[in-house]
Formats: structure tokens, C-alpha cells, sequence
């Protein structure tokens, strides 16, 4: 890849959040999987755990979810809490395939927990260029939902094992927003003494 083909990957992706409910084929998942396993990673621990979702495994986790949000209301009978807890059923449903990602820290003495998460976080931008690369949408949902510890045992995730979020695939709706960043230079500060 040349480098301004990298740079225009870039900053023309975006995090698309409506999908056509076309399913995506297989190979191209797999190579985003592929993809996010290349991120960078101190001490080379590969921590990243992926569940792919699709079909019915989606309408299962919306009652995980749904459940472990049922746990935390007041009164899960109220009619707002009965709209809230339709909502959530029904958020893994806004795609055709879903990526669970979770973080396994590794048990070695000299791994910082922080930055297996980093790496982690790298592996899921990785993902979101390799699906913009293939033409498909994603994006990378997170939120309450996914750090709750009551979602865990869905994905048999241990208690030192987390959730980091959910990135959502599928073909486009619709045209891609136009992006917008703050100039670099207003973010950076140049030290060299």
C-alpha cells in the first residue's frame, strides 16, 4: 500500500452505525479478525478475545443485556423501564454480525493491565480499517452495558477478563458522513528542551 492510499484509509473512515441487513461473507469478517490480531502489543501477549455474533446468538445477547440491565433498575415493570429494557433486546439487532471484544490481561509480572487494554483498543482500530478497506460499516459501540460484570458469563469471560465493547458490521445504508478533526497542531505541544 503506498502511503497516501494508508492516509486516505484513514481519514475516510468512519464509524457508520445503520446497516443493510445483508450479511457480510465470512472471509471478510475473518480478515478483519486477521487484521486486529497485528495491532501492537508490549511483551506480546496477544490479550484480545473476539466472539463473532450473528443470527440468533444476536437475539440472545439483547436478553443478556436486557437482563443484566433488568438487575440494575429499580422497577424493571415501570413502563419506562419496560420501553429502556425493549431497547436494549433489541440493540444487537441494528447489524447482521457483531464482534464481541474482550481483553484477557496476561498473568506475567512485567504486563502493565493498561496497556493490554491499549493493545486491545489498537487491535479493534485495526478491525475498523480492514472492514472500511473491504467496503463494509462498522463501528465500535461501547458503553455501561459492556462493563457490566453481569454480561461476562454470556461470553464465559473470567472475573479478570473484560468486555471492552461491541463493533457492529455490516454494508452501509447509506453514504459515509464527511469527517472533521481539530488541525493536529492545536492538540500537540513540541518539547525539545
Amino acid at each position: 500500500m503506498k502511503a497516501i492510499e494508508l492516509f486516505e484509509a484513514i481519514r475516510g473512515r468512519r464509524s457508520v452505525g445503520v446497516v443493510k441487513d445483508e450479511m457480510p461473507p465470512r472471509e471478510a469478517i475473518e480478515k478483519m479478525l486477521e487484521a486486529a490480531t497485528w495491532a501492537p502489543n508490549h511483551h506480546h501477549t496477544e490479550p484480545w478475545k473476539f466472539f463473532v455474533l450473528t443470527g440468533q446468538a444476536r437475539h440472545r445477547l439483547g436478553e443478556a443485556m436486557a437482563e443484566a440491565l433488568a438487575a440494575k433498575l429499580d422497577d424493571p415493570n415501570t413502563p419506562e423501564a419496560r420501553a429502556q429494557l425493549e431497547r436494549m433486546r433489541k440493540n444487537p439487532l441494528r447489524a447482521p454480525v457483531i464482534i464481541a471484544v474482550a481483553v484477557s490481561p496476561s498473568d506475567d509480572p512485567r504486563v502493565i493491565e493498561l496497556e493490554e487494554i491499549e493493545a486491545v483498543a489498537c487491535a479493534v482500530q485495526n478491525m475498523l480499517l480492514a472492514a472500511h478497506a473491504l467496503g463494509l460499516g462498522a463501528i465500535w459501540r461501547t458503553g455501561a452495558i459492556c462493563y457490566d460484570p453481569r454480561l461476562k458469563p454470556f461470553f464465559g469471560l473470567s472475573e479478570r477478563e473484560q468486555l471492552l465493547g461491541f463493533v457492529y458490521v455490516g454494508y452501509p445504508a447509506g453514504p459515509q458522513p464527511v469527517g472533521k478533526r481539530t488541525p493536529f497542531a492545536q492538540k500537540t505541544v513540541w518539547m525539545n528542551r
